[in-house]
């Protein structure tokens, strides 16, 4: 005869019970992460020149998705984090300032003498640096200030929307942003010459997303990126730097940049093919090998990636990547084409390759 003691009989009738409720016996369905693919990256939204691609593609390996969004569709990104900092759309040039004074009704034409904020391809200056958000990402780098509580410390912004890569040039802005009672911020603004009944827009946090994004033109919320852990990286058309000359580092517009998702926390690590480090034969194994260096910074990958003049223009082939998303899912990755040089791409319509390491 087999005895069974009372507590492992009453543990028996309560696993039971709870595996027979009624939240246990519906399925939990567990997608895998994909296994790999090929994607062409749709950076076209008409017939707009590739080198300036209208659209921002948003890519996640996990799920093969890429998510086209165009650039010139958004003005502002509210940050639904703990902290309360508003960022540009880079995506675009724009470029802002940050006056002395509280009110819109007291920014007027008079303080926009003298003012350029915008990036000048033919002469770039490392001047423009301080009215363009930080190259890196991060929210200690935005033009605009920290949010605060006190609403007599946060100033009005003058803002140039932005006409890098083609984008048609946009009344500049002034607006002001608070903290609002609901934990969110109030976004108030009008054109420059505006004196009363400027547009008021509630800006809620959703901590799914990195960011929650308004277009002045609409006065509302228009989607932009994914959620934050939906994403990988972004391709597409930024301002970012160049040396030039004497100059230094000065800001300049690029074609093709890939960001990758920091506030997600992506990794990514270049690596340079080697006679024992190759695309096609990469492994898992080789992950813990001390030339895998993942990085954190937003320009990881950036422009290394492609050369757009040259006898060597085109795909770097000297390269390929290896991503850590945010679930924990690591993918080598590769460039294929792009559309310059002999690569036999389509410029505005990079291909990429990428496969799971298992």
């Amino acid at each position: 005869m087999i005895k069974i003691n009372t507590l492992l009989a009453t543990s028996i009738v309560v696993i039971s019970m709870i595996s027979c409720s009624k939240s246990d016996t519906e399925p939990i369905i567990v997608i895998p992460p994909s296994s790999g693919s090929t994607l062409t990256l749709n950076g076209l939204i008409s017939n707009e020149s590739g080198s300036s691609a209208g659209n921002s593609v948003y890519v996640d390996l996990s799920s093969d998705i890429q998510t086209p969004i165009a650039r010139d569709s958004w003005d502002l990104g509210f940050y639904s984090g703990s902290d309360f900092r508003v960022i540009l759309n880079n995506s675009v040039s724009a470029a802002a300032t940050v006056t002395a004074k509280n009110s819109l009704t007291e920014v007027g034409e008079a303080d926009t003498l003298n003012l350029t904020l915008a990036i000048n391809q033919g002469a770039p200056d490392a001047e423009h640096f301080k009215n363009i958000d930080g190259l890196n990402g991060t929210l200690e780098s935005t033009v605009i200030p920290a949010i605060s509580n006190i609403d007599t410390e946060n100033k009005v912004i003058i803002l140039n929307r932005g006409t890098g890569g083609g984008v048609a040039k946009r009344p500049w802005i002034k607006l002001k942003i608070s903290k609002s009672s609901n934990g969110g911020y109030t976004l108030q603004y009008g054109t420059i010459k505006q004196t009363t009944n400027f547009k008021s827009v509630q800006v809620s946090k959703d901590e799914a997303y990195n960011f929650k994004f308004i277009s002045l033109n609409a006065g509302s919320e228009v989607k932009v990126e994914p959620k934050k852990d939906e994403w990988d990286f972004v391709w597409g058309y930024s301002v970012y730097q160049t040396s030039f000359g004497p100059s230094g580092l000065v800001a300049y517009n690029f074609s093709d940049l890939v960001f990758i998702n920091i506030h997600a926390k992506t990794e990514i690590a270049e690596i340079l093919t080697t006679e024992n480090f190759k695309y096609d034969t990469f492994k898992s194994s080789d992950l813990t090998n001390a030339i895998v260096k993942f990085s954190k910074n937003r320009d990881v990958i950036g422009a290394n990636w492609r050369a757009t003049t040259g006898t060597t223009a085109g795909v770097k082939t000297d390269r390929f990547y290896v991503v850590k998303d945010s679930k924990g899912n690591n993918y080598k990755l590769k460039f294929n084409s792009f559309g310059a040089g002999n690569d036999g791409g389509t410029r505005g319509k990079p291909v990429i390759q990428y496969e799971l390491l298992k």
